[in-house]
């Protein structure tokens, strides 16, 4: 069955959009639904706990958010420029968003903080971003850290007073424009009872782009593409994926982008999963099935969004619209900085 992007749609109130994080980070609701039991059950999220058993593996996205957001201007006109950094291609070209972008050619230069950062532009791509080339003299991520923002969503106009607030507690490779919102949630002190349940716990790497950014914009589901995002597993956390696996555990992913890393390797190596990296633009939607993922820990996702997608490959478009509408009528904050749902 094909499906429209207008099947994934719902109306969401935008007071609902979550503003700021709440001040304990595991204090936000949790929604857990059993796709079996077709069963919703109101919560919150420290109880994630309950629903993790010894053996199962919990694997997360280690990933930390850039602050990709600079503003500069441009050297011969001193116009103002915003540019967000997404994708790091090599050395220190990037792929990013300009705004205004009609004005970035080819060749133009932009300063940043007086100068001690620069760019020239390289390209112009398709759908309107840039490839860009940076000069400094340092560490690039040493000055990116003082002079850039948090790149939060277009959805949070309240300014976030702690930029930590937007990086999960076990962040460590730098490289993302946008957090692996799931994460969001867990307290070192929470992680370190799922531990002593005899829960495993592996990290994999995945750098968000500019997928989160980009709506669906075609009509039929399955002519959409998604953008290429870089993924990284290490020998250590494939040993723990597979040693849980092979005594009969769960894989319970954090967050959709741990879902694709592990399902984009499954893909590669005939269901297994092996130490790897790469890049790539898995798109899970209804009729997708699943090799490795049996359960996962996720936020409530934008209207017709891939996100929201995802979630119904897994536990059916039908029901998981009605758990959204339950979501909605019980006052859930969506988003980022939102409440979760546990599906499993």
């Amino acid at each position: 069955m094909g499906y429209s992007t207008e099947d994934f749609d719902f109306d969401l109130p935008e007071e609902l959009i979550a503003q700021t994080p709440l001040e304990n980070r595991s204090k936000s609701k949790l929604l857990i639904i059993d796709k079996e039991k077709k069963s919703m059950k109101d919560g919150h999220f420290e109880e994630i706990i309950e629903e993790l058993d010894a053996g199962d593996v919990l694997v997360m996205n280690d990933t930390k958010v850039l602050p990709a957001r600079l503003f500069g201007e441009k050297e011969e006109t001193k116009g103002h420029v915003e540019v967000l950094l997404l994708t790091n291609l090599e050395g220190d070209t990037w792929e990013v968003l300009t705004k205004p972008a009609k004005r970035m050619h080819v060749g133009t230069r932009v300063s940043f903080g007086d100068g001690r950062l620069t760019l020239t532009v390289k390209e112009i791509l398709e759908h309107g971003g840039r490839i860009v080339e940076f000069f400094y003299d340092g560490i690039f991520l040493e000055i990116l850290d003082s002079l850039g923002e948090m790149p939060l969503p277009p959805y949070i106009h309240e300014k976030l007073e702690d930029k930590d607030r937007y990086q999960t507690v076990y962040a460590e490779n730098p490289g993302s424009a946008a957090a692996p919102t799931a994460g969001l949630h867990f307290t070192p002190e929470l992680l370190k009872q799922i531990e002593d349940k005899g829960v495993n716990l592996a990290y994999l790497t995945l750098h968000v782009g500019l997928g989160t950014f980009r709506p669906v914009s075609v009509e039929d589901v399955d002519k959409h593409k998604m953008h290429s995002e870089f993924y990284s597993l290490d020998a250590a956390s494939a040993e723990i994926i597979n040693k849980a696996r092979e005594k009969g555990g769960r894989v319970v992913a954090v967050g959709t982008t741990s879902i694709r890393t592990l399902e984009s390797i499954a893909r590669n190596n005939a269901g297994k999963i092996v130490p790897e990296s790469g890049w790539t633009d898995i798109f899970i939607y209804p009729g997708y099935k699943f090799q490795v993922v049996d359960a996962f820990s996720t936020n409530f996702h934008l209207p017709k969004s891939t996100l929201v997608m995802l979630v119904s490959a897994f536990a059916g478009k039908e029901f998981v619209l009605s758990a959204y509408q339950h979501a909605i009528d019980e006052k859930y904050r969506f988003f980022s900085f939102g409440d979760a749902m546990f599906v499993k």
